[in-house]
């Protein structure tokens, strides 16, 4: 019998909240006729057997390196019939009820492409589930202040939403799509290694006169990269950086490229100063600080070397892959929840 809905899960070093991911899935999901796959990014910690031994139903797909999110995830897109499609980070824990109320929100809203729950800490505390599609303002601009200034046009967690809002674009831990989007706008762009690639889709799909929504009654856990987010803390911000260039180049137009390209590292020059002299006037010993006065740092000498390949957390996994390495980074390293 055909399935209704394909769940697809990248993978890349995160064995036991795979397995933990999983174990909820089959618990929660029910009265949906579902496949499950699990496309692994050549990891080395026993992603693999775990999934072939304990989930053999799941249809697992090995890949010879890691390859990143987008690029993984069409692999399977490109070959799979369901009407509709959950993307689904690793670490994340579904709770009853939430997927089958994004697919019945996706079945009465044929003018809705994409969906989100409602992503909560280990604590129950609110995630962003939720952004505003990059923009000048977003990015030269205070973000929270913005939020706090215009909560219309900038909506955020802060706010306390009982029904289903429409908005700019979801963030990427769990969504649900209707298969035909990807035929109609295209997959993922394989460009983005890491962050921005499902804004990029949503910006296409809203161009396409799709719409996109959160559902704030649905809600998973969503855990998070954890600590291996604060070792990363330059890499993943220079990765950032290299999506955002890639995304306002070809989206936004010359102008406004350019505009990014001079405005957002005289914005970080300015940071890196005021960091620097908060740190010194602290003698480095308030960790906070010091470790966003590092991470300004790299961020900078990755601009003034002229944004090479080589750095960030595409560099990284190259440099491992080549020296076959298991990364320290982890599955947050192919995509950390935002």
């Amino acid at each position: 019998m055909k399935k209704e809905l394909s769940i697809i899960l990248v993978n890349w070093n995160t064995r036991d909240l795979l397995k933990e991911c999983l174990k909820s899935l089959y618990k929660t999901v029910k009265n949906v006729s579902f496949e499950v796959y699990v496309a692994d990014n050549a990891s080395t910690d026993g992603s693999v057997d775990m999934t072939r031994e304990d989930f053999p139903e799941v249809r697992l797909i090995e890949n010879e390196e890691n390859i990143g999110f987008g690029r993984a995830n069409n692999r399977v897109l490109r070959d799979i019939e369901t009407p509709y499609v959950f993307l689904l980070n690793t670490d994340t824990i579904l709770l009853d009820g939430s997927v089958e109320g994004m697919l019945s929100f996706l079945k009465a809203n044929p003018g809705v492409a994409i969906v989100s729950p409602q992503y909560l800490n280990a604590d129950g505390t609110k995630q962003n589930s939720f952004t505003n599609l990059p923009s000048l303002a977003t990015e030269l601009l205070n973000k929270s202040l913005l939020k706090m200034l215009f909560p219309r046009s900038y909506p955020s967690k802060r706010q306390d939403y009982s029904e289903p809002l429409e908005v700019e674009s979801v963030v990427g831990a769990a969504m649900m799509l209707r298969q035909e989007v990807f035929r109609r706008v295209g997959f993922f762009d394989e460009d983005y290694f890491l962050y921005l690639d499902e804004s990029d889709l949503c910006f296409r799909l809203r161009k396409a006169g799709w719409k996109c929504y959160f559902l704030p009654r649905l809600e998973i856990y969503h855990l998070g990269g954890g600590g291996t987010k604060k070792k990363a803390r330059g890499d993943s911000t220079i990765e950032y950086y290299r999506s955002l260039y890639k995304f306002f180049r070809k989206n936004r137009g010359g102008p406004a490229y350019w505009a990014l390209r001079v405005l957002k590292p005289s914005k970080l020059l300015v940071n890196l100063i005021f960091s620097a002299m908060a740190t010194v006037a602290t003698l480095f010993l308030h960790e906070g600080l010091r470790g966003r006065f590092l991470t300004y740092l790299k961020v900078m000498e990755w601009h003034l070397r002229g944004c090479p390949e080589d750095m960030g957390i595409l560099g990284r996994v190259r440099r491992e892959q080549r020296g076959g390495a298991k990364s320290a980074l982890g599955g947050w390293a192919l995509k950390e929840g935002r």
